[in-house]
Order: structure tokens, then C-alpha cells, then sequence
């Protein structure tokens, strides 16, 4: 059940809504990534025209030089390690549409929900970023003590996050909080195989930023399937 929610969310991506909320997002991911490696260029560049490194380097310049090459290859390196999980955040913003989308196409007989307000939308996204990198500077951390396991934690960590987010989100469109709450924790080993099948192309370099669009429509699938089963 889990794949055929995974497929119906890609056979949708023929959807001009889907395509839309797709390079809205795919824009502000690149616009912010590109932010943060300036702000990164930036804060070296000051370091390295400081008088106290100044006066470290003294005449060196060729070490003024590494220092600032290790600050290319280290804005390269977070541009890489945050494109997924700030693309993730992004398209958690446009959840609404994508789950409107869906519904419009798979559950017409659902009665039509307001849309979440844009505030509420961005300090949802804001709390979401926030999670994710926190989980994943831990999970960087693990991986580098045991660096076989690099693949595995990165799939387990956001498979959890992304399956308990999104569902929750998706669930709370149409439940209340609590009961969202209670929905997930009856059904939170498929939501986390469902984020891991959602995690596994997300570590995959590009690739990665099509997939929280597929997610998003994934859970929404997943949360009509699973509200519709006896809870006992």
C-alpha cells in the first residue's frame, strides 16, 4: 500500500499545479542556498581582512590564500548538505497546494478546506528547517564517528522527521491536532517506512530537491488511507 501511495503521488507529477509549487520551490531553495554561501564568502573574506588574522598571516599570502580556497570548498560543502533539508522546509510551505492537488484529483467527494494562512505556513516551515538541520548536524556527527553507516542514518533520520511532519501536516488539514497526534503514533512504522522510501532519492545529489514535492503528495495519500481504517 505504501509503494502504491508513492506511485499515484509520481503518475501526478503531469499536474500544472504540482509543476508550479514545484519550481516555486525549486527557486527559493537555489535563492537561499545562494544567500548562505555569499553570507559564508562573506564572513571569510571579513576573517581574513581582520588585524588579527592580519597580523597572524603577516606576510604569507599564499596562506591567505588556503584559508580562503577552505572557504570556497566549505560554502560548496554546506550548499550540498542543506539543499535537502531547506528544500524539504520549502515545499512544507506549499503543502496546502500539493494536498489540494491531490485531493482534487483522487478524493473529490472531500469537502474543500481553507487554505492555512501564510503566516502560519512560514513559522511551520521556519519550525521544520529547524528540525531538520539540527537532526541531521547529529546524524553528520554519527556518520563521521562510524562513517559505514553514513547512508543508514541519513535515510532512518529524515525517513522519521519527513514521515512525521508531513503526515502530521497532511492529518491536521482535515483533524484536529490531537488527533492528527494520535493518528501518527497508531501508524508511525509504516509513516517511517513511507519516509525512508521518500528519504532514500533525497540522498541522491539534484535528484534530491524533486522530492519533497513527491512527499508532500505521498503523505497526503497516506493519511486518506490510513483515517479510513477501524481504529481498533
Amino acid at each position: 500500500m505504501i509503494f502504491s501511495d508513492f506511485l499515484r503521488s509520481i503518475a501526478q507529477f503531469d499536474d500544472p499545479r504540482f509543476r508550479r509549487v514545484l519550481w516555486r520551490g525549486l527557486g527559493l531553495t537555489l535563492a537561499l542556498l545562494v544567500i548562505a554561501c555569499l553570507l559564508v564568502s562573506y564572513g571569510v573574506n571579513q576573517l581574513l581582512s581582520s588585524a588579527l588574522v592580519a597580523g597572524l598571516i603577516g606576510d604569507q599570502s599564499w596562506l591567505g590564500g588556503l584559508i580562503n580556497i577552505g572557504g570556497v570548498l566549505l560554502t560548496i560543502a554546506l550548499s550540498i548538505w542543506l539543499m535537502v533539508p531547506v528544500a524539504s522546509a520549502i515545499i512544507a510551505l506549499f503543502l496546502d497546494e500539493v494536498a489540494q492537488a491531490v485531493e482534487a484529483r483522487h478524493y473529490p467527494h472531500l469537502p474543500k478546506q481553507k487554505t492555512a494562512k501564510l503566516q502560519d505556513q512560514i513559522l511551520v516551515s521556519i519550525r521544520f528547517l529547524g528540525i531538520l538541520i539540527l537532526a541531521n548536524i547529529g546524524a553528520l556527527l554519527l556518520s563521521m564517528i562510524l562513517p559505514v553507516l553514513a547512508p543508514f542514518v541519513f535515510w532512518a533520520t529524515n525517513g522519521y522527521l519527513m514521515g512525521r511532519e508531513y503526515f502530521q501536516m497532511a492529518a491536521m488539514r482535515r483533524l484536529p491536532r490531537a488527533q492528527a497526534q494520535e493518528l501518527f503514533q497508531r501508524h508511525q512504522g509504516s509513516i517511517w517506512t513511507a519516509g525512508i522510501l521518500i528519504a532514500i532519492p533525497m540522498s541522491i545529489p539534484l535528484v534530491g530537491l524533486f522530492i519533497p514535492i513527491l512527499g508532500a503528495a505521498t503523505f497526503t495519500h497516506q493519511f486518506e488511507r490510513l483515517r479510513a481504517l477501524p481504529s481498533g
